[in-house]
C-alpha cells in the first residue's frame, strides 16, 4: 500500500529519534491509509510473478524473500541501530552459521570458551575439519583476549557469556580488533538491543536467537543478523539464501508481534531476576550466584558501565550435580526446559548438555526469569532448596 498524505506517518529519520521502547512497538508498520491493516499481513507464497531476470535482490523466489520477514527485519535493525534491516533466519543457528561463514577458510576465530553450546558446537567441528583455527579465550580478560588477536580474522563476542555471565570490555574489545583489522560479531541474545548496541560501538555484526526474548513466547525458532556494513549484508543473504537457513512467514509474523511487548517483558523480569539473584546469594544452599547486577559480582562494574539494565539471566551454584538435579526436580512453578527468554520461567543444569564445556561447574544451574510475580518464583524455588538442607 502506497501512504496517503493525508495520513501522517513515522519515516526513518522520526523513527530513528524515538525511543526503544517506543520503536519495538511502532516500527515495522503498515503504511497508513484509509482502512489500512495495524499489522503486516502474512504472505503464504513459495514463489513471485516476474518477467524479467531472476536474482537474488529481486523477489523471485520465496527462498530470496518473503513480504512477511521484511516488517520483522527492518524493525530490529532499527532496534540496534543500524541504517539497514536485519537479515531474519530459520533459527538463531542459522545466523549464528551465516556470521561464522565470514570466517575465510584457513582463517581464525577466537570465541570465548564459555558460550552457547550450539556456537562453540559449530566453531569446533569447523576447526576439526580443517576449514578454520579456533582459539577459545576467557573473555572476562581483556589482555589475554587481545593478546590473541594478533593474526585472527573474527572476534566472535558473547556479554554476558552463557552460561557463566561473565562480562566482557566490549568497547576495548571492539577498538583493539579494529586496530588489527579483525572483524566483531557480538551475540546480544542476553543482552537484548534494549541492553545493549554493539553496533554502536564498532562490532561489525550482531546476531541474535530471536527465539528467546525477542519474540519472547517460547513458541518459535527464529534468527537473526544485523549489520550497518552493506557488503556484509549481502554476504550473510547470500549465505541464507544458499544453505536455505529462511524462516516461514507465519513464524516471521509471530516474531514481530512477540517484539511489540519486548520492553514490557524485559523490564519485568529483569527487575524481578536481581530480587531473585539477591535472595539467592543470602541462601546456604546456593554456593555462588553470578549475576552482573549484584554489586559483588565479578561483571558488576563493566555491566553497570556498558548495559541498560542487567538483563533476566542468573546462574547459581550448588555442591554437587545430584544436589543441582534434585533442586530442579523438586520445582513446581519453574519450568524444568532448555532456552530461555521466555514470559515463563526455565531452569535448567547445563552440565545435563553434553556439548556442554566441562569448565562449567557441574552443579551450575541456569535460570531464565519470566514475568510471573515475583515472590511466587521465590516461594518455589525456596522451598525447592530448604528441602536440600
Amino acid at each position: 500500500m502506497t501512504a496517503d498524505p493525508a495520513y501522517p506517518h513515522l519515516d526513518d529519520a522520526a523513527l530513528a529519534d524515538l525511543s526503544p521502547e517506543t520503536l519495538a512497538v511502532a516500527a515495522g508498520r503498515p503504511e497508513r491509509g484509509p482502512d489500512s491493516p495495524v499489522n503486516p499481513s502474512i504472505v503464504l507464497s513459495s514463489t513471485f510473478v516476474g518477467l524479467g531476470g531472476i536474482d537474488q535482490t529481486a523477489r523471485g523466489y520465496a527462498r530470496f524473500s518473503n513480504p512477511t520477514w521484511e516488517p520483522f527485519e527492518d524493525a530490529v535493525g532499527k532496534l540496534e541501530g543500524a541504517p539497514l534491516p536485519a537479515l531474519l533466519f530459520s533459527s538463531g543457528m542459522g545466523a549464528v552459521a551465516a556470521a561464522m561463514s565470514l570466517v575465510p577458510v584457513g582463517g581464525v576465530l577466537v570465541a570465548p570458551r564459555h558460550s552457547y553450546s550450539g556456537t562453540l558446537g559449530l566453531a569446533q567441528l569447523k576447526a576439526e575439519r580443517g576449514e578454520l583455527d579456533l582459539l577459545e579465550v576467557d573473555i572476562e580478560d581483556t589482555a589475554a583476549t587481545v593478546a590473541a588477536l594478533d593474526g585472527a580474522d573474527v572476534l566472535w563476542v558473547e556479554s554476558p557469556t552463557n552460561p557463566m555471565m561473565e562480562v566482557a570490555d566490549l568497547p576495548a574489545l571492539v577498538a583493539a580488533a579494529k586496530a588489527r583489522g579483525v572483524l566483531v560479531v557480538v551475540d546480544n541474545t542476553f543482552s537484548t538491543p534494549l541492553g545493549q548496541k554493539p553496533l554502536a560501538v564498532g562490532a561489525d555484526v550482531v546476531v541474535h536467537s530471536a527465539t528467546k526474548y525477542l519474540a519472547g513466547h517460547s513458541d518459535v525458532l527464529l534468527g537473526l543478523a544485523v549489520t550497518g556494513n552493506e557488503t556484509l549484508r549481502a554476504r550473510l543473504h547470500q549465505h541464507r539464501t544458499l544453505h536455505g537457513a529462511i524462516a516461514g512467514p507465519v513464524e516471521a509474523w509471530l516474531g514481530l508481534r512477540g517484539l511489540r511487548t519486548l520492553a514490557l517483558r524485559v523490564e519485568r523480569s529483569q527487575a524481578t531476576a536481581g530480587e531473585l539473584a539477591r535472595r539467592l546469594a543470602e541462601h546456604p544452599a546456593v554456593t555462588r550466584v553470578r549475576y552482573p547486577g549484584l554489586p559483588a559480582d565479578p561483571g558488576h562494574e563493566r555491566a553497570a558501565a556498558q548495559f541498560e539494565g542487567f538483563g533476566s539471566i542468573v546462574s547459581i551454584e550448588l555442591d554437587t550435580a545430584e544436589a543441582a538435579d534434585a533442586f530442579v526436580g523438586r520445582l513446581a512453578l519453574w519450568l524444568p526446559a532448555t532456552s530461555l527468554g521466555g514470559v515463563e520461567s526455565t531452569i535448567e543444569r547445563r552440565r545435563r548438555h553434553a556439548a556442554e564445556p566441562l569448565s562449567v561447574p557441574e552443579g551450575l544451574v541456569r535460570l531464565s526469569v519470566g514475568i510471573e510475580h515475583a515472590d511466587d518464583l521465590w516461594a518455589d524455588l525456596k522451598q525447592a532448596l530448604d528441602a536440600g538442607l
